[in-house]
């Protein structure tokens, strides 16, 4: 087993290098998705030492959950795996809306314990806020799950700075989910320096960018799925990327890694984040994922990475 890293005050102890598994049932994400193929991930995953999943409802929906939990049951190492999913999602009719109201949140909880065939939840994530709820009011209903024992952490994603705050007006909230990558750094202005302050772990999303800073792409490369509509994949905007990316690889190769270790290591050097989820879609991926923790980056190294995607 690899060094574990402590998931910001949570006492949840897991592998940095974690596992998203929305390709694992999403088939509402990913056309064609094989069932056996995102099993033999997470298999893959929990026997090569890699303790933190992170599901969804919304992945598949519910399908995510259910084969993850599947594979959880079979391993027999429930108590040695930290597992997170996410609520709010709410289907009416043929619409999807989100709803962080207590009484919605704590049916969520019951619904996801079931799908994933287990009696607890370590870390549990409003997935998306809502325009009616207090914050804190529905953090609060996961606080009173926390002291059930139906939970073990408290997460919110996707919420703006003001958003966060009321949810942590009590001081409950341990981990906050957002997307963060070296694209994408508007998380550095508010969230980061707050979840530092405030003792909340902070994992990010995205954070290979859909593969760009996995250095895979190159200047020919067509996307024809969610990626087709994606700015930083067009035009001129794709063209300076592919060169930032150049520039990583050229510190991976004098490492002898791949520019995903690097961009990852990059991440692990930031204060607020303790571990990364990077997707796979494939075991091999998932075991190529954990060469991150062999790189070392000087401090030259983080300064460098850090004005090339300024």
């Amino acid at each position: 087993m690899s060094k574990q890293t402590q998931i910001g005050q949570t006492g949840l102890f897991v592998n940095p290098i974690g596992l998203g598994t929305n390709a694992v049932g999403g088939h509402n994400l990913y056309p064609n998705l094989d069932e056996e193929a995102g099993k033999e991930l997470v298999r893959t995953a929990i026997n090569e030492g890699v303790n933190f999943l992170d599901t969804a409802f919304i992945y598949g929906p519910g399908r995510s959950e259910e084969l993850v939990g599947e594979v959880i049951k079979e391993s027999g190492k429930r108590s040695e795996i930290i597992l997170a999913t996410k609520g709010a999602h709410k289907f009416v009719g043929e619409d999807v809306v989100f709803d962080n109201s207590p009484s919605y949140l704590k049916k969520s909880v019951e619904e996801s314990l079931q799908r994933l065939q287990t009696d607890y939840i370590d870390l549990f994530y409003i997935h998306f806020p809502d325009n009616d709820t207090p914050k804190d009011e529905a953090v609060g209903a996961l606080q009173q799950l926390k002291e059930e024992g139906k939970i073990r952490a408290i997460g919110v994603s996707n919420f703006s700075i003001e958003q966060l705050k009321e949810a942590n007006k009590d001081g409950y909230v341990d981990v906050y989910q957002g997307e963060y990558n070296l694209l994408q750094r508007s998380a550095e202005k508010e969230i980061l320096p707050y979840s530092v302050e405030n003792n909340i772990s902070f994992v990010p999303y995205f954070p290979l960018a859909a593969g760009l800073l996995a250095g895979k792409y190159d200047k020919d490369t067509v996307f024809n799925d969610l990626r087709a509509n994606m700015p930083h994949l067009q035009g001129e905007a794709f063209a300076q990327n592919l060169e930032k990316v150049e520039q990583i690889r050229r510190i991976a190769e004098a490492k002898q890694v791949d520019v995903a270790h690097i961009v990852l290591a990059w991440y692990l050097t930031r204060e607020a984040i303790d571990v990364v989820i990077p997707g796979a879609k494939r075991a091999a991926q998932v075991i190529n994922n954990l060469k991150t923790l062999d790189v070392h980056l000087t401090n030259e190294d983080i300064q460098l990475i850090g004005q090339i995607f300024n």
